[in-house]
């Protein structure tokens, strides 16, 4: 039986994070996500070289990071069985290389789905700089799989981005480590199933997997690769859910369905062929 109570959930006092950014941490960011794979490649090396730097825009994901704390005690969530289901970002201003930035993250829902259907609990992190100025806002769908009949009812589930059902208009292929999860860590989520066979096995994977941010961001070079040639300031915002993970080492295939402004994408694995990523929606200045 859950012991969630939602009035306490959505109102739970989220910890506010300040985050020292240095031109390592982004540098590292974009090492994590496959940046610089070609070593001697101009438009690689803006995001991973000191000369000129500049900041991926999925680095958003990982600013102002309050941590696993759906862990603690008191949210009452069987936190065994929570799942990162969906992930948005909107960037608000370039996204610095350096600097003290603070995230806020507050719960906006919670979708009771009903007993043995888990819920949804959804949030909000906006991520500032210095001055108090907005930086990005990221939005982020949660999936309490052992919390269902918890009696939240705070509106209808989100309504996915729909898949054109027509061939994609670009494909962009992007190879992955298979040391890329044991990279990706270091930029905050130590959770041992990225680390660890044994931890990875008994959750049921032959071995560890690649965080589902790390695909995210793989996904978010292709989409700067093949729609903003590179420039950052063009990916304004992306939205998707997680659908299967990617084990470090396989490659992601981004399919991309241009529309003027807005863009729709998916991610599969290449060897597997898996979508990764579904629902895709990106906003393109």
């Amino acid at each position: 039986m859950t012991v969630v109570d939602p009035a306490h959930l959505l109102a739970y006092p989220v910890p506010e994070v300040a985050q020292d950014l240095s031109i390592r941490d982004t540098i590292l960011y974009a090492l994590s996500v496959g940046l610089g794979a070609d070593p001697v490649d101009k438009d690689h090396l803006r995001f991973v070289y000191e000369d000129g730097l500049e900041a991926l825009p999925t680095m958003a994901t990982v600013l102002g990071y309050s941590g696993f704390w759906l862990k603690r005690p008191d949210t009452g969530v069987d936190w065994v069985k929570v799942v990162h289901a969906e992930q948005g970002i909107r960037i608000h201003k370039p996204i610095p290389t350096a600097g003290r930035l603070v995230g806020r993250t507050r719960i906006t829902g919670l979708v009771d789905k009903g007993v043995d259907k888990g819920a949804l609990l959804y949030s909000e992190r906006q991520v500032t700089d210095a001055g108090g100025g907005l930086v990005a806002t990221l939005e982020q769908t949660t999936f309490l799989r052992g919390d269902g009949g918890c009696g939240g009812t705070t509106g209808p589930a989100r309504t996915p981005y729909p898949t054109p059902e027509r061939a994609p208009d670009l494909v962009v292929d992007l190879p992955t480590l298979p040391s890329q999860a044991l990279i990706y860590r270091l930029n905050g989520d130590y959770n041992p199933l990225h680390a660890d066979p044994a931890v990875a096995k008994s959750a049921g994977f032959s071995r560890p997997i690649l965080h589902g941010l790390a695909t995210y961001g793989i996904v978010g070079h292709a989409l700067l690769k093949g729609l903003c040639g590179y420039r950052p300031e063009r990916l304004t915002a992306m939205e998707c859910r997680f659908t299967a993970p990617v084990y470090p080492g396989e490659a992601i295939r981004t399919e991309i369905w241009r529309g003027g402004g807005v863009a729709a994408f998916r991610a599969r694995v290449v060897e597997r062929d898996v979508v990764v990523l579904a629902n895709g929606r990106a906003e393109i200045a």
